[in-house]
């Protein structure tokens, strides 16, 4: 009698495999890539080559000598971990750095559970919040991109985010309007585009949302996530906003500034570290985006994506169990 053997996560039910999603998550972040090459010149290209090599090998040398299994770093899961590494960093970020998030991203966060599938928390995030802890002043020593600044001067200049200007700002004690007015504040425009401070692959919304458009065409991602996360966000920040427009910001900054955009359709629709039912995705949605505007508005960093991430990453057993489906042919126990 053959035995059925149930794999840990992702689990595919399709023509599709772990290979061809990850590779078509690449293929989405190509216009990210080039936004972010565009801006920030060769340094951005720099910071991407480093962190995929970096990846690739921490996942090969792993396997081949500690776990000693079959190798899957053609599988393209590390391909991605590393590209969403450098997407979560400053284009300026020294190698070294670069390879310490690639190994804690790759060696603690994903095989030390035993690899793709076994991951609690998404990697790149894992790598992204180490580094933010130990290195602070590198990781937000924000280069400004190119078309904020006159091309005589160079490419050093460093500059606060959008998120990070309104910070500041707010616990100055200046109200918003004064803020969103000020020379320098890059406007709607300049986040739509990516002529922003920030982590080189969240600088462009117009860019990730291209990305998004192909994985939701390809069947990559459902809708679940993404609406729970962005329909939070925007209730609960518009519902500040409209108690006190001068000390809370107004939805379409708290979406189109910093790493919402990139969260959203990148890294919280990981299929591994996130609910297995609709019912639990919405859910996981709500939560990350209710924890995101918590933290920009209440925390002490001015950007709370990859801590709202994390966080329902640790819930997702718990929701799994709250929202298991029902078993075939199981009858209902009235109560």
């Amino acid at each position: 009698m053959s035995l059925l053997i149930v794999s840990g996560s992702p689990h595919i039910h399709g023509h599709q495999n772990v290979k061809s999603i990850m590779y078509g998550v690449v293929v989405a972040m190509i216009p990210a890539i080039f936004v972010s090459v565009y801006f920030f010149g060769l340094d951005a290209a720099r910071v991407i080559l480093i962190s995929i090599a970096a990846c690739l090998f921490f996942e090969w040398i792993i396997q081949k000598y500690l776990l000693k299994g079959p190798l899957t770093i053609n599988d393209g899961s590390a391909l991605v971990t590393g590209v969403l590494l450098a997407f979560n960093v400053p284009s300026n970020l020294p190698a070294w750095m670069i390879i310490v998030g690639a190994l804690v991203s790759i060696g603690i966060a994903k095989m030390s559970f035993g690899g793709l599938g076994k991951n609690p928390f998404n990697p790149a995030l894992i790598g992204r919040v180490f580094l933010l802890i130990s290195f602070p002043v590198q990781m937000t020593s924000w280069p400004l991109p190119k078309a904020l600044f006159d091309s005589s001067v160079t490419d050093a200049i460093t500059g606060p985010t959008t998120l990070g200007i309104l910070k500041e700002g707010l616990n100055a004690g200046k109200t918003v309007q004064e803020l969103v007015t000020s020379p320098g504040f890059p406007g709607y425009l300049n986040d739509l585009v990516g002529a922003q401070g920030g982590s080189m692959g969240e600088i462009s919304a117009i860019a990730l949302l291209l990305g998004a458009v192909y994985m939701f065409f390809r069947k990559i991602i459902t809708w679940h996530i993404p609406v729970g996360y962005v329909g939070s966000a925007v209730i609960f920040s518009g519902i500040l906003w409209l108690v006190d427009p001068s000390k809370y910001i107004d939805p379409a900054i708290h979406l189109l500034a910093g790493g919402m955009i990139l969260g959203v359709f990148f890294m919280a629709t990981d299929m591994v570290s996130t609910p297995m039912s609709a019912k639990g995705q919405l859910v996981f949605g709500i939560g990350a985006g209710l924890l995101t505007i918590m933290i920009r508005v209440w925390g002490a960093y001015p950007e709370g994506v990859s801590f709202a991430i994390l966080i329902m990453n640790a819930f997702t057993p718990l929701i799994n169990k709250a929202f298991k489906p029902r078993r075939f042919g199981e009858i209902p126990v009235k109560k």
